[in-house]
């Protein structure tokens, strides 16, 4: 048996694939899913899967529990993936749907990763990766909340790297681009139900976000599958020492470089149109 690694949403997408293929290579998977249909489908296929909703204090003090009664106490590996992204400009955007993205995105992986972190200095190493976005690169219109959430994960992230320096546990974070998954079908949910479409100055453009988020698949010609972040996962299961970012997709590699190297007004002109 290798390692043990709990990964967090697994109902879908990137999670659901990463934690069924790692399971068929031997590595002790532990999924979680916010739903408990989809924990008794996981299940259903031969993987130890829990409830996890990463909003809730609650349902993270109860999974890691769980997760440690199935693992012996002990856990390599940490990979934080469970999100969503709230679309809308800022303006719009109802202060309490900015603070759900963030439990979400960024507090409900602090409660869990600040959970872990005990069981691994204890064990004397460990793993920690957090799926991130190359929107916590650069910025794109009309995803404020979830440009904010990742921004801010890359911050916590570089951070916890530092403090981890002294002992035997790596940080990384993976950086995709478009990946082909339900992200947009979630997303179109939480736009619907957060965003006022009849009293906006930005009614055409939303009209735009709403025909790109009802297509079942992407118009992007960069897009992958989800097999290109689980590549960049083994990287790091195989690693002695992981490196600290690990692109995917082409628009990652190129908005990482440009970012590095252009004006910050020439950079917008090229971000404003990729609304």
């Amino acid at each position: 048996m290798k390692e043990t690694i709990l990964i967090t949403g697994c109902s879908s997408g990137i999670g659901r694939y990463c934690a069924e293929q790692l399971h068929a290579a031997g590595y002790n998977v532990i999924a979680s899913c916010r739903k408990p249909k989809d924990v008794a489908q996981l299940q259903a296929q031969g993987l130890n899967c829990v409830e996890l909703d990463v909003s809730s204090q609650s349902s993270i003090e109860n999974a890691i529990t769980e997760v440690l009664t199935l693992s012996g106490g002990h856990l390599d590996i940490l990979f934080n993936n469970a999100a969503y992204g709230q679309c809308g400009a800022l303006e719009d955007l109802p202060t309490n749907a900015l603070r759900a993205q963030f439990e979400t995105n960024l507090f409900g992986w602090h409660e869990l990763t600040k959970a872990i972190i005990p069981i691994m200095l204890k064990q004397s190493q460990g793993k920690i990766i957090q799926n991130s976005s190359v929107l916590g690169l650069v910025a794109m219109k009309y995803r404020g909340a979830y440009n904010a959430s990742k921004f801010a994960l890359e911050g916590y992230t570089d951070t916890l790297r530092l403090e981890l320096m002294d002992t035997n546990i790596s940080v990384s974070l993976i950086e995709p681009g478009p990946i082909n998954s339900k992200f947009r079908e979630n997303a179109k949910l939480h736009f619907e139900d957060t965003i006022d479409m009849e009293n906006t100055r930005h009614q055409q453009a939303y009209k735009n976000t709403l025909e790109r988020l009802s297509k079942t698949t992407s118009s992007n010609s960069f897009t992958l599958e989800p097999d290109a972040v689980l590549n960049q996962v083994q990287r790091i299961l195989n690693s002695r020492s992981p490196k600290p970012r690990y692109y995917v997709t082409q628009p990652t590699h190129l908005f990482g470089v440009l970012r590095r190297l252009l004006p910050s007004r020439w950079l917008d002109k090229i971000l404003v149109k990729s609304a």
